[in-house]
């Protein structure tokens, strides 16, 4: 096991940004518009970033896969924005965020990362309200907010309609008008395969046109993914189903590091599974678990309808597990308490699969008109999809894949351990640690790309002001294209009888059995024997219709879903080596009486970062230990 450098600042906690800041090297302005620099996603992450570096006279090429930058996974992101601005006076402040995310992690993170989060995190909202994004305000005019799981303040910041949609908005006009004045390049309908690195360092990308197929090379003085997470490697998930993880997974095929794959999110407030064919989740807000109780009959196999079973047969179980917290328990925990209620047969629903999210007692106690200007839009929705009125009958939810904690290593800089390569947003392995509280993943895109990352570009690029970068006419972009076209040519030739999307579902049940909500020694051991032999399958049965040289969906599907299978795998491998629970990896065989996490700080207080050797089932793994200088490792309680 291996040990490798952070770059952690040096000082107190509360002092390694602003000294890092100050020993930074900086650019001069006349010298900005000597660099280039790729951006690779237009989510929050993304676009935050490039309109930032931008504006401070960076050349910056911007790619989406899309057809405009309008869509991101964060757009589906309803419930708000996390920052320690106290308006209400409960006792929140910089300190009590960092502190909350560390807890609400696991313990599992990079204690002075999540700091710099914190701190940066009044200047999101700042930024934001600047941009015209209309967050909701009280009576006095100050901004509102609410609580989310997993903290004992209101400090979770929102806008009317879906607060994330609004925040892109905000992003992603900033962005526009760096396009129209000639600062941002935009590339559409163009998804990167591939990194090159030369001499050491990440010198540019290959992309391929999804409407021609046309293969190309861009190069640039540093290279930014933001790209997002893996959900989808489960395929049923609350993410689009373009959402993937290829930007990522290509660059840790170059040599870049991918950190902790084994945590991965759970969200505990999704609209249930339908049936079988179903290929994407509705997400319902976490905020609605301000007013809604959480409750399933505590008869197995009730098949009575919510409102003729009384109360003194209901099971509010989250306000008798968690009494401190209720039904605000991070996700991770009031995850797996729903999980075993539905095991038991407490399931509510056609399918016996959901729990209820009761808003009864919060319409009789402060009447409909209040709930309905707090919820209404999101009630509508749920009313157009499930068919029912939730203003009368409780809502059924159930936990799905949301948000993916890991993703490529990156040290203090945002820096991959490829020199000038790096990871923003969901795209790299975090400052979450081994579960996400909500409302912090808005948070994260907006503060790498608007408050970090502009500081840490600027300290690696100066030294190379003056010195001539390779073009993409260099030997290494010819090979990366030439290894590109192979790529998609194979997946032509294979013929076989089966549908990429047929592979991703069935890879997606392995996924979720063994590597979900509960994870075992056999059924991660079982996992990595079906999924080689699925992924030999996929290689030989695999049937790609149409042509490489126009829009081809399934083409483009079947190099993702490929990326899935190895992914898998090493999340499998993840999850099985590391001998402990942990935040939403939970392996049954480390649990406590009470059934919650039981970690093994002596031996797995680390950052696990793998290896590609190009065997998908054997990495080399190396591990960045973790040092607690101010945050005191403790057992996790919100009882």
């Amino acid at each position: 096991m291996n040990t490798f450098n952070a770059k952690i600042p040096t000082g107190a906690l509360h002092e390694k940004w602003d000294n890092y800041k100050a020993d930074a090297k900086l650019v001069n302005p006349n010298n900005k518009r000597k660099f280039k620099i790729i951006v690779v996603g237009t989510g929050l992450a993304g676009a935050s970033a490039a309109a930032t570096l931008a504006e401070l006279g960076y050349q910056v090429d911007a790619f989406t896969f899309h057809d405009s930058p309008r869509r991101a996974h964060s757009i589906a992101a309803q419930g708000g924005i996390n920052a320690a601005k106290n308006y209400q006076g409960d006792g929140d402040s910089i300190n009590r965020l960092f502190q909350d995310t560390i807890k609400g992690g696991d313990f599992r993170s990079r204690e002075a990362n999540v700091h710099r989060l914190a701190q940066v995190s009044v200047d999101i909202i700042d930024q934001m309200v600047a941009q015209g994004v209309p967050f909701a305000r009280e009576y006095g005019g100050l901004l509102d907010n609410r609580s989310f799981g997993g903290a004992q303040v209101s400090r979770t910041f929102y806008a009317r309609g879906q607060t994330g949609q609004q925040l892109l908005i905000g992003a992603y006009q900033q962005m526009a008008r760096q396009v129209g004045l000639g600062g941002v390049r935009l590339f559409n309908r163009t998804e990167l395969i591939d990194t090159v690195t030369i001499d050491g360092r990440c010198a540019g990308i290959v992309v391929r046109d999804l409407l021609t197929g046309e293969i190309q090379s861009h190069a640039a003085h540093a290279v930014v993914l933001a790209t997002g997470g893996y959900g989808n490697v489960f395929f049923l998930s609350t993410n689009a189903m373009n959402c993937n993880v290829t930007a990522a997974w290509r660059a840790h095929r170059r040599g870049a590091l991918f950190a902790n794959p084994c945590y991965t999110q759970i969200h505990p407030t999704c609209i249930p599974q339908a049936d079988e064919t179903q290929s994407k989740l509705t997400l319902m807000s976490e905020s609605l678990r301000n007013d809604g109780r959480v409750w399933v009959p505590k008869r197995a196999d009730d098949n009575r309808p919510a409102d003729q079973i009384p109360e003194g047969e209901r099971d509010y179980y989250l306000e008798r597990l968690y009494p401190s917290y209720g039904n605000l328990a991070p996700r991770d925990i009031s995850s797996r308490a729903a999980k075993r209620l539905v095991d038991k047969g407490q399931g509510i629903g056609p399918l016996k699969n959901g729990v209820n999210l009761d808003f009864s007692a919060a319409i009789e106690r402060l009447g409909r008109d209040v709930v309905e200007e707090r919820y209404g839009n999101l009630f509508q929705m749920y009313e157009r999809i499930a068919g029912e009125d939730p203003y009368k009958t409780p809502m059924r939810i159930y936990p799905a894949t949301h948000y993916t904690m890991g993703g490529l290593w990156v040290d203090y800089e945002l820096m991959t351990n490829i020199p000038g390569l790096y990871a923003t947003g969901e795209a790299n392995f975090s400052d979450h640690g081994a579960n996400r509280l909500g409302a912090s993943a808005l948070m994260q895109g907006l503060a790498d790309g608007y408050f970090v990352l502009p500081y840490t570009i600027s300290n690696q690029l100066a030294s190379l002001l003056g010195k001539a970068i390779p073009g993409t006419d260099h030997p290494a972009f010819k090979q990366a294209e030439t290894e590109a076209s192979a790529r998609y040519n194979g997946y032509l030739n294979v013929k076989g009888k089966r549908s990429p999307d047929w592979f991703h579902r069935e890879l997606g049940k392995i996924i979720w059995n063994e590597c979900g909500m509960e994870r075992t020694r056999e059924g991660l051991q079982s996992a990595l024997s079906d999924l080689p032999a699925l992924y030999e399958e996929f290689k030989t049965d695999l049937r790609v219709t149409g042509t490489g040289d126009s829009t081809n969906q399934t083409l483009e599907k079947a190099g993702r879903v490929d990326d899935f299978f190895q992914l898998g795998m090493a999340m499998c491998q993840d999850a099985l080596t590391r001998e402990e629970s942990c935040g939403a990896h939970f392996r049954s065989e480390y649990q406590t009486e009470e059934g919650e996490a039981m970690r093994n700080d002596d031996e797995y207080c680390h950052v696990a970062a793998w290896e590609w050797t190009n065997d998908p089932m054997k990495p080399t793994r190396h591990a960045e230990e973790l040092v607690f200088e101010t945050a005191h490792l403790a057992t996790r309680s919100y009882k």
